[in-house]
């Protein structure tokens, strides 16, 4: 599976972004989705991930009722609709799909994609 992230930019705080990860190869969907994030000097930090059926969600608490995730697997994309931006929110975001094991680790992950900046101004 290959992992091609876009949609980020420069954003004032309170505004909107929404992330596509667009997946090539037919096994998508059987793939569930994760979206982290790393500022320089952190470690990359959990985000958000969806089942591959897109019954099931989690978010980080500091995420949590601003940012959904979501997937079309028709068209092998993943989403992450972000609202409500705080400036904490800058950082550069990756989506990535996970087979099995806990989806709150990065290390569980199998194939990442390059990564989309955000950069939220005050």
């Amino acid at each position: 599976v290959q992992l091609q992230a876009s949609g980020g930019g420069l954003v004032q705080a309170g505004g909107s972004l929404t992330l596509s990860c667009a997946a090539s190869g037919r096994t998508f969907s059987s793939y569930a989705m994760g979206w982290f994030r790393q500022t320089a000097g952190k470690e990359r930090e959990f985000v958000a991930a969806i089942s591959w059926s897109g019954g099931t969600t989690y978010y980080a608490d500091s995420v949590k009722g601003r940012f959904t995730i979501s997937r079309d697997n028709a068209k092998n994309t993943v989403y992450l609709q972000m609202n409500s931006l705080h400036p904490e929110d800058t950082a550069v975001y990756y989506c990535a799909a996970i087979k099995d094991g806990n989806y709150y680790y990065a290390y569980n992950y199998d194939y990442w994609g390059q990564g989309t900046e955000v950069t939220v101004s005050s």
